[in-house]
């Protein structure tokens, strides 16, 4: 299966190339109904005072809080089939979205100092992205008329999604994330219908990181940079290893449900 080639191009998306590129993913969804997801922000500024992790709501209140208050940098978008194929868009190599957004500023807009440094030392580029990153009023757009949300066919992968379709929400939605955790599910499940949340489907401690996972299942990463490409292909490449394992049936049971925010 392509999914686990070398051969990969992890197709960066700026402001001057959204177009050309959201019609190459128009051109691929029908044939290739999973999505692999993973984001990249400036990290955490609120945390969770009590320690009852047990608890959805609980566990609710520092998602909203950090993804109201902070800014996307950067989605990766994995696109692939049932056995782990990934498109070409008519080129010699698979293909994997990175899109680059302009608005978050880290000399003005609250953030992590720790996450940054990650970031950059990722070969994250703020100025850059600040000088040619996609506005994301213009990515939500583009990305809802596209045709890959709002589909009950579609399968949505990501490892501890909480964060990941936060950020999605918010800015799909223009609007701050809703108080209440069951109003959060019915965006979710609006916008993105179907999900599957590998750390949730396998049960893992909150305390098992992916790149763990990965070196559990011997799936390599693409590339050494920590960026939302090659980290939604790494997920993608786990939840295919996963397949092999467990049943159809089994992800259903676990379909709609992320990590922190499901009833254990």
């Amino acid at each position: 299966m392509s999914i686990f080639s070398e051969n990969i191009n992890i197709r960066e998306v700026w402001a001057y190339n959204l177009e050309e590129e959201m019609l190459k993913i128009r051109g691929i969804l029908h044939n290739f109904p999973y999505v692999g997801l993973d984001t990249k922000y400036p990290g955490f500024v609120m945390t969770l005072a009590t320690q009852d992790w047990t608890k959805p709501e609980n566990n609710y209140l520092p998602v909203k809080d950090n993804v109201n208050w902070l800014k996307l940098i950067q989605l990766g978008l994995t696109f692939f089939d049932e056995n782990g194929n990934l498109p070409t868009c008519g080129t010699d190599q698979y293909c994997v979205w990175q899109f680059n957004f302009r608005e978050f500023n880290p000399r003005e807009d609250l953030h992590s100092a720790e996450s940054i440094q990650l970031l950059r030392q990722n070969g994250i580029d703020f100025q850059k992205n600040n000088e040619k990153g996609i506005d994301a009023r213009i990515f939500c757009d583009r990305f809802m008329s596209s045709g890959v949300t709002s589909d009950k066919n579609r399968r949505w992968v990501t490892f501890r999604g909480e964060y990941d379709f936060g950020y999605l929400i918010k800015m799909l939605t223009s609007k701050n994330l809703p108080e209440k955790l069951h109003e959060f599910y019915e965006n979710l499940k609006s916008i993105f219908p179907a999900v599957y949340d590998i750390k949730h489907v396998m049960k893992y401690s909150v305390f098992m990181d992916k790149n763990k996972v990965a070196a559990d299942f011997r799936v390599r990463r693409f590339e050494n940079g920590d960026q939302a490409g090659s980290d939604s292909l790494l997920t993608s490449r786990i939840f295919m290893k996963l397949k092999e394992v467990h049943s159809e049936a089994y992800f259903e049971n676990h379909v709609g449900h992320l990590h922190s925010l499901a009833e254990s």
